[in-house]
Parts: C-alpha cells; structure tokens; sequence
C-alpha cells in the first residue's frame, strides 16, 4: 500500500475506532469513603492517612494509587502518607487539557497545598518517577527525597507506539483501535513471575479501560511524554534519591537505572533479583524495607529520631 493510500484510509480508520473523548465530570462508582479535591477543574482522588513527615505516592501509567494499597498501610504507621490519582487515571477526572510530566506535577503541588503540607518526600513508580524528577525541579525547595521504582523518565524509554501517536489523527487511530487490546500480553510483559498475572488483576484493569474519557486522557498522557526537553535538567536535582529497580524488568530495562543514578547527583541504585516492573509487589518485603529506612532518614533530621531499620518492616 502506498503512503498516498494509507494516508486517505487514516479518517475512515479514525471513525472506525471511534474518536476518543475526554470526560470532564465525576467519574462513576467511586470506591466506598472515596476523598476528593476540587484543583483547577479537576476532580482528584486522593489518599490522607497517618501523621509524621509528609510522603507522597505516586503511580505510573495506566494505573492508580491503588498501586501502593500493600505499602501505604505500613508506612502511614511513621508518616503522613499522601497519594493521587493523577489527571486521567484512576478516579481523578479527565477534563481536556496539559498531561505533561510537569502538568501533573503542580496538580500534585495544588493538592498537597490544599491539604496544608508545606514539604514532601516523593515515592514514584514508572511514568509517575517523571511527575516526581518534574516536583523537584519547580519546587526544589520543598522536596526533601526522591524514591523512584522503575523510573521512566528518558525520550529513549518512549515506546514507538507513542511515538506514532504525537501526530494529529494518527494518534487517536491507534488509541482508538489498540489501547484497550492485548491486555494480558501487556500484563505479561509487566512482570518477572507470570503468576502475578491474574484474572482478578486483569479484571480490574479491564474495568479501568472502560471508564469515560480513560482512552483520550491515555493518549494525552502519552503525548505528554517529551522528555528530551528535560533530561539535562535531572543533573541539577541534588536531593537525595533511591532507585528500586527489578534486574529482568523488559519495560524500564535495568541500564536505564544505571543512567538516571550517574544524572542524580545523589543517588543509590539497588537492584532487586528475580523482579520485574513492579517492585513493589515482585519484591515488596526487600523494596518496602529499602524505601522504609531511606524515609526514615527524615525522622531523624526533622525529630532527633533514629532512622528506620530494615528489619522493622516485613
């Protein structure tokens, strides 16, 4: 087929996948006690729970805050735990609009100023590391620590399905068309141990997919994603920083880690075995204590407490 014919196939395509459509409102079926925040015309869900430093907990693409429910527990016991659903995910609205990296990231300040929090660690998985590297670089003064879990913050990582997708039309074919197929082989994909792969976790993301306005804010969030713009700027974020990173994840292969660890000015790399994408939960006893004791470098600084021991969470 020639470009000219491919090109005249793009609208009938275009209609055949339907035109992704925002959805400004409440997004239906919240969880039962659901929080949320009203911060320039976007509804947020999010999470406010225990007392202590101020972290906050951000999730990657595609997902939720929902991605910490087996760690925000463990952590609110020393810490004011803050977590989001970020602009076009989980319960948060999707209105028309910016869906950058640093979009999302004064979302994220608007919040925590309407929660009263004046200062933050910042806890990121994937796409949300992006969000976290954006905080610090408006807010440097109010940061205290990065903590990143398969960090994807590099133009390099960028997958050339969203590479296709910056050009008009295009895009919204492909999302259109793709976005919500092969979900299992994503899955997959995903994780180092395919027992991680369930029925009940594909049956919740299944039901994410069709909630209004989740593939348009998809292919925003995506088109978000031009990292060559800022990857220079990461070597002047000087806050202490630690990077979980799973030695098989295929999604943000282990160099990129090496790479964001030599931009960091202060930052420690552990790699954790037989994990993949998802340290959290491939590798959560040895994650979660890694994480536990660097946060804990602030109860020290703040109160004239002892650091958290690694043996202090299972």
């Amino acid at each position: 087929m020639s470009t000219r014919s491919a090109l005249l196939l793009l609208p009938l395509l275009f209609v055949a996948g339907g035109c992704p459509r925002f959805h400004a409102g409440p997004i239906p079926d919240p969880p039962a006690g659901a929080t949320f925040v009203e911060v320039d015309g976007v509804r947020v869900r999010y999470l406010d729970q225990g007392q202590g430093p101020a972290v906050v907990l951000l999730h990657g693409y595609g997902a939720s805050l929902d991605t910490w429910r087996t760690i925000a527990p463990q952590l609110s016991q020393r810490f004011r735990i803050l977590a989001v659903d970020l602009k076009g995910f989980g319960f948060t609205s999707r209105p028309p609009g910016d869906y950058s990296p640093a979009a999302q990231a004064r979302l994220v300040w608007n919040v925590l100023e309407r929660r009263g929090v004046r200062d933050v660690a910042v806890v990121a998985h994937s796409w949300g590391a992006s969000v976290a590297l954006a905080m610090a670089l408006q807010e440097p003064n109010r940061v205290r620590r990065l903590a990143l879990y398969s960090a994807f913050v590099y133009e390099a990582q960028v997958p050339s399905f969203f590479l296709w997708a910056r050009s008009a039309l295009l895009g919204e074919v492909l999302f259109g068309l793709f976005y919500r197929e092969r979900l299992e082989e994503r899955f997959a994909l995903a994780f180092y141990d395919d027992r991680y792969v369930t029925v009940e976790r594909l049956d919740v993301a299944e039901r994410e997919l069709r909630r209004p306005g989740t593939v348009a804010a998809a292919l925003a969030a995506a088109r978000g994603q031009r990292y060559s713009r800022v990857e220079r700027s990461y070597q002047t974020i000087d806050k202490p920083a630690l990077l979980l990173w799973g030695r098989d994840d295929i999604v943000t292969p282990l160099d990129f880690g090496e790479r964001l660890a030599a931009d960091l000015p202060d930052a420690r790399l552990v790699v954790l075995p037989r994990c993949g994408h998802y340290p959290m939960l491939e590798a959560r006893a040895a994650s979660t204590r890694e994480l536990a004791a660097f946060l804990g470098e602030d109860l020290r600084s703040q109160a004239g407490l002892e650091p958290i021991s690694p043996r202090e969470v299972e």
